[in-house]
């Protein structure tokens, strides 16, 4: 058992967990937990490993509940947008009426309407939601606390041993900052997302040039850099800033090195990466385009072992031209989401998956006159209700958790925070958010400062 020895008596926070047990729980390895620290955590009831996986599919810019998961049809037209909603297969929940293929799989879904933390920061917002906590603004943009799936990095035991347990497609980032607050902070760069592709990132639904394969598979077959030149290949692998924090990580980044050298050599992760494996009429369901081709990816990775994927779907800050966006986006996000949902259940994998599908914030209810350069109606930026959707993972599905008003403004009903949208999550992974690890100053502050599991789930 780990020992760290700090001045000044033991206190107890409020699950009677000290100070000091709390620094021994920070101080694990750079990859995750020993295995006699994870022994003594499950002993302990902090860590109850379920096998699960996670993928998020990260809607960067912000997307408006109305026309997705919380339409109005009833709402003045200059609320309720340019679309109706529709029936799904479980009576009384709606849908936009962009998501018919959605529509089909409501009964293992659950939409939770109810989300709001009151910013219209898109730098505040995306880390409230990634992290579980207000922290970084606009002015001041640095991480202040580790990702969601920097947690599951760390503390979900990995599965296989040359695959990462954090991937990002094809790269992690919010408000176009890599991997912004998907990243880990204090808990060091050996639990940032793993990088697919730097170079061919934030794409949209729309994009018509050629998706590249992952750099690193041309280089294990001979038809890029050689592993005579793996320092340069490792840089261009992992996609690490590779500055030294200041804990002076040194070590730390040596074991990424030398994890992502045996990622390169593992044929777990060669088959995982390689899209050309999958058939022709998996990829068509999913769509051609990069969210469904990611999205797939995912698939693949959880499949073969990987805990916490993260697809990246941006451009859904539309204050403009909403209607012509959308007309793209929507499509491209029902087909990415219907061949997932799908081929999870054609695989016996949606109880050991979960999907979560949110952005930063929702969008203004009432519709704009669009900006300056563009004068078409659109939404802008709206954090006093969103939605999130949920789905697998062993959760109590088909429901709606929440509402808002008759005009998509606030929540009326069961008001939940992105805390509590997290807890949820580490439920499902089995992590107790009451665990504390050190920040950057030594000070030890909970994985989140509260936020439950939403009881109508479990």
């Amino acid at each position: 058992m780990i020992k760290i020895t700090r001045g000044g008596g033991a206190f107890a926070n409020c699950q009677g967990m000290t100070r000091r047990s709390a620094l021994k729980a920070g101080a694990l390895s750079a990859f995750g937990l020993s295995a006699g620290d994870w022994m003594r955590l499950k002993a302990e009831g902090k860590l109850a490993d379920t096998g699960k996986s996670v993928i998020l599919i990260w809607l960067d810019g912000g997307p408006s509940h109305f026309e997705t998961y919380d339409p109005k049809p009833d709402a003045p037209s200059e609320y309720r947008g340019p679309w109706g909603d529709r029936r799904t297969n479980v009576p009384g929940i709606r849908f936009s009426e962009m998501l018919p293929l959605h529509a089909k799989h409501a009964d293992a879904m659950c939409v939770i309407r109810s989300v709001a933390h009151t910013t219209g920061d898109h730098f505040a917002a995306a880390h409230w939601m990634l992290t579980g906590r207000l922290g970084s603004t606009s002015v001041d943009r640095a991480q202040k606390y580790p990702s969601v799936g920097s947690f599951v990095s760390k503390l979900a035991p990995a599965k296989v041993p040359d695959l990462p347990n954090y991937v990002g497609l094809p790269a992690a980032e919010s408000i176009f900052l890599y991997p912004g607050y998907q990243g880990a902070a204090y808990l060091g760069g050996a639990h940032d997302p793993f990088q697919v592709n730097l170079q061919q990132k934030y794409l949209g639904a729309g994009m018509k040039s050629e998706i590249q394969k992952p750099p690193f598979l041309d280089a294990v077959t001979g038809q890029g850099n050689r592993m005579s030149e793996r320092s340069s290949l490792l840089q261009q692998l992992d996609g690490l800033d590779r500055r030294i924090d200041r804990s002076g990580a040194m070590a730390t980044m040596d074991q990424h090195h030398a994890a992502a050298l045996q990622l390169l050599l593992g044929s777990n992760a060669r088959r995982a990466f390689d899209m050309d494996l999958e058939d022709a009429k998996t990829r068509d369901r999913y769509g051609r385009g990069p969210w469904g081709h990611y999205t797939l990816m995912a698939r693949r990775l959880v499949e073969a072992g990987v805990r916490f994927v993260t697809v990246d779907m941006p451009h859904w800050d539309n204050h403009s031209s909403l209607k012509k966006s959308l007309e793209t986006m929507l499509p491209a996000l029902d087909r990415a989401v219907d061949g997932l949902m799908q081929d999870l259940k054609d695989r016996n994998l949606l109880d050991d998956v979960l999907v979560v599908v949110m952005g930063e914030f929702g969008r203004t209810p009432k519709i704009n006159n669009g900006l300056p350069n563009d004068p078409v109606p659109g939404r802008d930026h709206w954090g006093q209700a969103m939605s999130v959707l949920m789905a697998g993972g062993g959760l109590r599905m088909g429901q709606v958790v929440g509402a808002t008003n008759a005009k998509g403004e606030h929540p009326v009903e069961r008001p939940l925070t992105p805390a509590d949208v997290l807890a949820t999550i580490y439920h499902v992974v089995g992590i107790d958010p009451g665990l504390f690890f050190p920040d950057h100053s030594g000070r030890p502050v909970p994985i989140l400062d509260g936020g439950r599991p939403i009881a109508e789930l479990i």
